[in-house]
């Protein structure tokens, strides 16, 4: 299912957060949106899922608005894993996965011997299901990150949205997740801050720097030493990985660049 945003502008308070995004994801896609804190990554995700309102524009799920659909239908179209993502409450871990149902029922109805067993098929997937028992409160962050993984699955969408999905998994975690993303088939749309993560992901990147989208295309094209550079302020050599040929970030700990001024950084945008 596509999922595409059109002239989308956010503006929150008096101050542009998202400035006329035009972005198209093909069915069964994977793109990863990189850039800096504060460039405009999550508020375009949170667009995605309804967590907010565009200031002008629309996002379209398989060319419709998606703020024309009920709540309950959008939420069979699209998952999402936020930043805010969890519970103050201490439900088990299958309780919390079985929370993915919820747009597919009305009322309280008891789950399906089929939505059983795909919350345990989502729970294994993840490396939670020796957990499944388990107050959510008890987990630690990687745990309850992977629980909130499974619970996205579960909901059966056509799109997922990731934010940061990586956060707090250990290596094992965040390589196992990535790959399934990549078995998925799904539309997806991620926030990863591993730009190596990153290329070995997704089909297309998109990079967004001050609220605008200044760079789209395969992590080949996008990576380059001048946009990062350019975007990121860092000094970086960019290699083929011997196994893969993605591109692979390579810097030191003093590669950050002294503070470009402005004018300097938009004339070498526009070259």
């Amino acid at each position: 299912m596509e999922l595409a945003f059109h002239d989308v502008h956010v503006e929150i308070r008096g101050k542009r957060l998202l400035s006329e995004l035009n972005l198209r994801i093909d069915a069964g896609e994977v793109l990863g949106l990189v850039g800096p804190n504060g460039s405009g990554k999550s508020t375009a995700l949170r667009c995605a899922y309804r967590a907010l309102r565009p200031s002008a524009g629309v996002v379209r799920v398989a060319g419709g608005d998606i703020q024309q659909l009920n709540l309950r239908e959008s939420a069979q179209q699209v998952a999402a894993l936020t930043q805010e993502g969890g519970s103050d409450f201490d439900f088990t871990v299958s309780e919390v996965v079985a929370f993915g149902r919820t747009p597919h029922h009305r009322g309280n109805e008891p789950l399906t011997r089929r939505e059983q067993k795909l919350c345990e098929q989502a729970m294994d997937q993840v490396d939670i299901l020796h957990l499944a028992d388990r107050g959510i409160l008890e987990l630690s962050g990687g745990e309850k990150q992977r629980v909130l993984i499974a619970r996205a699955l579960v909901q059966e969408p056509k799109v997922l949205i990731l934010d940061e999905p990586t956060n707090h998994l250990d290596i094992r975690h965040q390589i196992e997740l990535l790959a399934m993303v990549r078995r998925s088939e799904l539309t997806v749309v991620l926030v990863l801050h591993d730009l190596n993560l990153a290329a070995a992901t997704c089909d297309r990147l998109g990079v967004l720097s001050g609220g605008n989208l200044v760079a789209v295309g395969t992590p080949q094209h996008v990576l380059t030493p001048d946009l990062l550079l350019d975007v990121f302020g860092i000094n970086a050599t960019v290699v083929a990985h011997p196994l893969t040929n993605a591109p692979q970030v390579l810097f030191a700990l003093d590669a950050a660049a002294p503070p470009t001024p402005a004018i300097t950084r938009n004339e070498r945008s526009n070259k």
